[in-house]
């Protein structure tokens, strides 16, 4: 009885929290104005040209997207290097890594003519990344079938805002979808109790995505204080690289916390 009242206040609760994520984003988009490309949207600061590449260092900058990528999707893959209990999370995990390798082609082949035309795919691979990711902490912190469910569901809404995006000239829905990573996340750390060891790595990774918005933003003032060598929107691509592998390694160096404690009784 006492077990079947817990689930039911947590079903209660994990419902509040959707209902009252629905409603703040209903709030924003009712509340806030269109939000319309910059025309200077796809001037970036760096736009130099070596051995004949066009905005060579945003291109370039993308291939460690590449190398985490396809070395995460491989080890997900083999099934015995992560330490994952779930097959919800491997589902999640694997998405992710595509996802990530996804930015590579998608941000290299924008950032060769960048314009409205090809920048849906710069963003859609990293909305895919983001969904796999946010499902796979939803299963980890929540449950497995209330991950899996967002999962589907934010699949369809990083296509169905990329669609918006280009049909509409609004920004909103996508910057939106950005945000919930680096919001909701270190928000349902401190709500749900961590499964695993090494929880902090998510609030890590949230920290690495809040600084790569940052260099984006300062794009231009960056790249006139470290004298013209690397612009800020470079460094952003650097910058979120590090966020898969700051992943990589807590799924590699993790265990489940119920073995933990088991093996320091036995100890005792």
């Amino acid at each position: 009885m006492m077990w079947a009242a817990k689930q039911h206040i947590a079903r209660s609760k994990r419902g509040r929290i959707w209902a009252g994520a629905l409603l703040c984003w209903l709030f924003l988009m009712l509340a806030t104005p269109k939000i319309p490309y910059s025309p200077k949207h796809h001037v970036y600061a760096d736009m130099r040209n070596f051995l004949g590449v066009p905005n060579t260092l945003n291109v370039i900058t993308n291939f460690p997207f590449l190398i985490v990528g396809v070395l995460g999707f491989v080890l997900c893959l083999q099934g015995s290097y992560f330490n994952v209990s779930l097959q919800g999370e491997i589902l999640g995990w694997t998405l992710f890594y595509a996802g990530i390798a996804g930015v590579a082609f998608g941000s290299a082949y924008y950032h060769l003519k960048p314009d409205d035309s090809r920048l849906v795919w710069d963003t859609l691979p990293m909305m895919i990344a983001y969904s796999s990711l946010f499902s796979s902490f939803l299963v980890e912190r929540v449950g497995k079938r209330t991950g899996l469910s967002f999962l589907s569901l934010l699949l369809f809404f990083s296509f169905l805002s990329a669609a918006y995006e280009r049909t509409f000239n609004d920004l909103r829905l996508r910057m939106m979808f950005q945000l919930i990573p680096c919001v909701v996340i270190p928000f349902m750390t401190l709500l749900f109790p961590p499964k695993y060891t090494h929880s902090r790595y998510w609030l890590w990774a949230a920290g690495i995505y809040l600084l790569s918005k940052f260099e984006a933003f300062a794009d231009r003032r960056i790249y006139h204080a470290n004298s013209y060598i690397i612009s800020g929107h470079s460094l952003e691509h650097l910058c979120l690289a590090m966020l898969p592998v700051l992943l990589t390694m807590m799924l590699l160096n993790r265990t489940l916390r119920f073995q933990r404690l088991g093996s320091l009784k036995e100890r005792l």
